[in-house]
């Protein structure tokens, strides 16, 4: 017989055997012996919920209702239709959402609507028929915000007419993953590097216009973004998706690869960042500190160019200070900026012929075309649901420049009403007074304007 077999039998014996020598020598349990065993069961677990218990919502968003009037200057690309007052208007719907499976994963997707029109729309359609030239540049400057360079197409117009426009999309759709390392964030979000109060240089991600009042949203892009904090700084590494706007392929030339680290020094708070923008490099540094009761920051990049461009690279650089203080028993809020941009140019003929300041302005990363800039905010509460602001930016070589002088009323709790003025000064073939369009006598001088803006948040 072999080993196998033997070893077979025994186990099989002992299976059999054994629970009748436990039988015939275990003693009979008593009553007190079953009420212990008894008391050393487990008591059962209780079943599992089903995964949608765990989901949880937040719901909110806005209703905004804006109207303005404007008067085009004589030397308006406008002229050649009408001069007189323009009456503009537009409503702005945006619904958001974040539901949470859990507590690593949450979903977050803001839906927008904007129904926009008035006599700039119409006189731009109008300068069409009048002065095609003049009149493509008229219709660029009214189109609504598109997805042509995006990896996802979540924007669609559902009705336009030379008097308005009707479009919705999808501003936000971003996943969150948050491991115990850090943050996963893929899908539409914003993203915004630097320490820029209006101009920031370190923020090639969609930034806000310097001109832009209203800054509660930026434009999202599509990406993925992953943030490690740690005991040397937190680092941010994050991957832009985009498509070639005329072929609508995904392309490498087209997308950014960048990254930035966060670190705390003393008072200190420094970045380091560096990317792959498009077909140039840029890198990046940044410190933010306290002197005097003053804030002060420095944001200052490098862009090395690619071999299309005429010059090797560029430097920009912006510095600035705030502080607040109390007078007259009324809170008191100033800043000051000094931005400078070695792409811009002087001469602004041939600015319009540099392909790297071109393509910037296209891409919507750059909005001035010049070298030095200051501005300044002055805030102050006239009453703590009453504030006032007065914004001023000027290129200093024109000189030329733009005055924005408003208020913020909350009138209730998630109502708010906006009011201001848009005034730009400076000669004809100054930046801000109106840089000459090409071949013809009018500029793209911005028309003055005042604006009311009424808000309700849900």
């Amino acid at each position: 017989m072999s080993t196998q077999a033997i070893w077979s039998g025994l186990v099989l014996w002992w299976l059999l055997a054994e629970p009748v020598q436990s039988q015939e020598q275990a003693p009979q349990p008593t009553v007190s012996d079953e009420a212990e065993v008894k008391s050393e069961d487990k008591p059962e677990q209780p079943a599992k919920p089903p995964w949608w218990k765990d989901l949880s919502w937040k719901w909110g968003g806005y209703l905004k209702g804006k109207g303005g009037i404007s008067w085009p200057s004589e030397t308006s690309y406008l002229a050649p239709v009408s001069t007189s007052p323009q009456y503009d208007g537009d409503i702005e719907f945006r619904l958001k959402n974040t539901t949470q499976f859990g507590p690593r994963f949450s979903l977050e997707t803001h839906y927008e609507a904007v129904l926009a029109g008035g006599d700039t729309r119409k006189r731009s359609f109008r300068l069409a028929e009048v002065d095609p030239y003049l009149g493509a540049y008229a219709l660029a400057r009214i189109q609504p915000v598109d997805d042509r360079r995006r990896l996802m197409d979540l924007t669609a117009v559902i009705s336009r007419s030379d008097g308005y426009v009707l479009n919705n999309r999808l501003d936000r759709l971003v996943l969150t993953y948050k491991p115990d390392w850090g943050f996963v964030r893929v899908g539409r979000q914003a993203i915004t590097w630097g320490n820029g109060l209006l101009f920031s240089p370190m923020d090639i991600f969609d930034p806000f216009a310097p001109t832009d009042i209203e800054r509660e949203y930026k434009l999202g892009e599509d990406l993925v973004s992953v943030q490690v904090p740690s005991q040397w700084g937190e680092f941010q590494v994050l991957g832009v998706v985009r498509r070639e706007p005329l072929t609508h392929d995904v392309e490498m030339s087209q997308s950014s690869l960048a990254g930035k680290w966060h670190r705390e020094l003393g008072k200190i708070n420094l970045d380091v960042m560096a990317a792959r923008h498009y077909t140039d490099d840029v890198i990046g540094f940044g410190a933010v500190g306290d002197v005097g009761g003053a804030s002060w920051r420095l944001d200052a990049t490098y862009t090395f160019l690619n071999e299309a461009s005429n010059r090797a690279g560029y430097l920009a650089l912006v510095t600035n200070i705030d502080y607040s203080w109390v007078w007259h028993s009324k809170n008191f809020y100033g800043n000051a900026e000094f931005y400078f941009d070695g792409l811009g140019t002087n001469d602004y003929s041939v600015g319009s012929m540099d392909p790297a300041l071109v393509a910037r302005l296209a891409r919507g990363e750059m909005f001035t075309v010049g070298r030095y800039y200051v501005d300044g905010t002055l805030q102050v509460e006239l009453h703590p649901l009453l504030n006032v602001y007065a914004t001023s930016i000027v290129n200093l070589h024109d000189p030329s420049g733009i005055l924005q002088p408003r208020g913020i009323w909350s009138i209730l709790t998630d109502l708010q009403l906006t009011f201001g003025a848009n005034v730009a000064w400076g000669k004809p073939g100054t930046e801000f007074g109106g840089i000459y369009i090409p071949y013809t006598p009018y500029t793209n001088r911005a028309p003055t304007g005042v604006f009311l803006w009424l808000s309700y948040y849900f």
